[in-house]
């Protein structure tokens, strides 16, 4: 296991030289966030990012992610040359020592909050999904916590109305025939993909969600089975669906697993949630089970603290503060420490 941290590269409030300084950690998970979607990302940024991250003695093994072009996710006429290019970004990245690629095939929104902002009884603050409140807004005039500003009005509907025709199955022969394109660069570079679930995991405004638990994973490498077609498994977008016993999850696919978001959820309803600190005891999560079920079966992937409430006075950007993660990233060590060397034990 290596424990990792998102970083926003160079316009990011968290410096580096703070990321180093958390006890377990070994490098950071990043991207390049000047390049247009679907455009190739140079050498040059990328070279640039890593000399960054190593000069603080951080790895950079992990990108977060590049993004998927909404017209291969519908299949457009266009969408083979912006598979090319997304191959070449690929190639790119593996050239320059990155092992994994997380990603999404979402549509539109790659995920879904109604408050970025829940104060706690202790004064934290943190994400939180309302299932009634957001399918009471207006689909033709979305007003999204963290995505009033990601679209144009005219863009979104534009978009929205574009889904209106594609289905489940369409979304996911797409998915598919994207997947078989850059896999002969994937495997000739050492590059994992890591398709992150959908967030959360159930169809929203109409958009198909198609990565929500276990029936879509063996669907997913029934169509694509290189190794190097694997998941990213976010505790807290799987964990929202009821329907989906994380620690079984974890036990059966540790191996296929390049990527683990651990985060945790309190549930306040059938659909809603809220994010909150780390620990099992906290939320609805077993985090001990899922570290344990990782480790006995064989996982040997990234991990990074995910979404982090706000703690102690920050004002930081929701989710991904400095200290809440801090914290989970050395509580997750020491999970891992401890269910390793158990393991270890129980071997001999």
């Amino acid at each position: 296991m290596k424990m990792t941290f998102r970083w926003y590269g160079e316009t990011d409030t968290i410096p580096l030289q703070y990321i180093k300084q958390i006890q377990g950690m070994d490098g950071v998970v990043t991207a390049v966030y000047d390049v247009p979607v679907g455009r190739v990302w140079s050498e040059d940024k990328i070279v640039r990012l890593k000399n960054l991250c190593n000069k603080e003695g951080l790895s950079f093994e992990v990108i977060e992610s590049v993004p998927v072009h909404e017209d291969i996710k519908l299949g457009r006429d266009n969408r083979d040359a912006l598979i090319d290019n997304y191959a070449q970004t690929l190639e790119n990245l593996g050239k320059h020592g990155v092992k994994c690629v997380c990603y999404n095939f979402m549509p539109v929104f790659d995920w879904l909050r109604t408050d970025l902002h829940k104060k706690a009884a202790d004064g934290s603050t943190s994400l939180s999904y309302d299932h009634s409140r957001l399918m009471s807004m207006d689909v033709n005039d979305l007003h999204l916590p963290g995505w009033d500003e990601s679209y144009s009005k005219e863009e979104l509907q534009g978009l929205l109305d574009a889904y209106k025709t594609v289905t489940h199955e369409d979304l996911f022969n797409n998915l598919v025939y994207f997947l078989k394109r850059i896999m002969p660069m994937c495997v000739k570079y050492g590059v994992n993909m890591a398709i992150h679930p959908d967030d959360p995991p159930w169809d929203m405004f109409g958009l198909p969600r198609i990565i929500t638990g276990e029936e879509s994973y063996e669907k997913l490498f029934a169509a694509v089975p290189e190794i190097q077609n694997g998941i990213t498994f976010c505790t807290g977008s799987l964990g929202a669906s009821r329907k989906n016993d994380l620690v079984v999850m974890a036990a059966k696919y540790a191996k296929r697993i390049h990527f683990a978001h651990l985060r945790q959820i309190k549930y306040d309803g059938e659909f809603d949630f809220t994010e909150c600190g780390h620990m099992t005891k906290n939320g609805d999560i077993d985090m001990y089970g899922v570290v344990k079920a990782l480790v006995y079966n064989g996982f040997d992937g990234y991990v990074r603290s995910d979404h982090g409430r706000n703690i102690w006075g920050e004002d930081g950007k929701p989710g991904y503060g400095l200290y809440d993660r801090a914290l989970g990233a050395a509580y997750l060590c020491g999970l891992f420490e401890a269910v390793t060397k158990q393991y270890e034990e129980e071997k001999k």
